[in-house]
């Protein structure tokens, strides 16, 4: 005995059980915002039912796990750029569902490990070797093959542009989720964004917002409950089990948007779709994998002892 304890295999796999149901989650919040927006509502208006509606599932959580004490914060000003990122980010993701298939959305969506990788070596000044730098040439060239560029049926070049907009936002918001959670507990920084994101999106609502009817406001509402119950779903995943194990199952997301696509919206996808998102997964875990790789040979390294 060496006196190692490994993480337990229930562990290990309730962590994965818990990241399979949000990416469904994920996938069907998109589906729904997907649906509404054939409805008339633009990305303002899913920013704002998203988190009227899914507020109070966070709340619910954090009353009944870590508590309200949960949310306080000593760098509120931190709270307000990392919000200001996200909502940025997200309003362009849903912008880009308006505009795109939910295949293409989703699968250019998944470029933001990509980026996350050029603003770890850019801000955080992290190596990048030439591994990564392989995986992020891949992703690309990925991106490139969903744009089928001469091809017949191509998606359009401004959602494609916004898409990838998207997808920087998110990898912004993940370089500054490794600083702020350094000191901030993950309830203040979902609770934080929720509420910044009802702010923000009720004073966009009289600028572009419209009355929807019933069936639309309940696509919204299912939307936003769905948004609150993936996120959850997703943070729990990671108390039970580490990032490189579970975040891989995030691309299932792309496989429910095939589904939801072909069966709710009628839109099979092309082989440029598939074959571009195989690529960008590939690069994806690859980058996943690479990363676990480095952090473990800085634990092994730390813990080493000197002969």
């Amino acid at each position: 005995m060496n006196g190692a304890v490994p993480a337990p295999r229930d562990a290990i796999a309730t962590g994965i059980a818990l990241r399979i149901g949000s990416a469904g989650a994920f996938s069907v919040m998109t589906a729904l915002l997907k649906l509404a927006s054939t409805h008339g509502v633009v990305a303002p208006e899913m920013l704002f039912y998203r988190a009227l509606f899914g507020l109070p599932i966070v709340v619910l959580w954090i009353v009944m796990k870590p508590g309200l004490g949960a949310i306080r914060t000593e760098r509120p000003w931190a709270h307000v750029f990392r919000c200001a990122l996200g909502i940025t980010g997200i309003l362009f993701v849903f912008q880009a569902l308006t505009m795109l298939t939910l295949a293409d959305a989703a699968t250019i969506n998944f470029t933001a490990p990509i980026f996350a990788t050029l603003l770890s070596g850019l801000i955080l000044k992290e190596v990048v070797g030439p591994h990564r730098w392989l995986a992020v040439l891949v992703g690309f060239i990925g991106v490139a093959v969903v744009m089928r560029p001469g091809g017949g049926h191509a998606p359009p070049l401004a959602g494609v542009a916004v898409a990838l907009m998207a997808a920087l936002g998110q990898a912004s918001v993940t370089v500054t989720l490794r600083q702020l959670k350094d000191t901030e507990h993950v309830a203040a920084i979902v609770f934080w964004f929720f509420v910044a994101s009802l702010g923000v999106g009720a004073l966009l609502l009289p600028f572009f917002g419209t009355w929807h009817d019933t069936p639309t406001l309940l696509l919204l509402a299912g939307g936003g409950i769905m948004g609150g119950v993936a996120q959850l779903l997703m943070t729990a995943s990671l108390q039970s089990a580490p990032v490189a194990v579970v975040a891989p199952f995030d691309y299932l997301q792309m496989v429910g948007a095939v589904i939801f696509g072909w069966w709710l919206l009628s839109s099979p996808p092309t082989m440029n779709t598939l074959a571009g998102a195989a690529l960008i997964a590939a690069s994806g875990l690859y980058t996943v994998w690479r990363e676990h790789v480095r952090r473990r040979d800085r634990l092994i390294q730390a813990t080493a002892t000197p002969v």
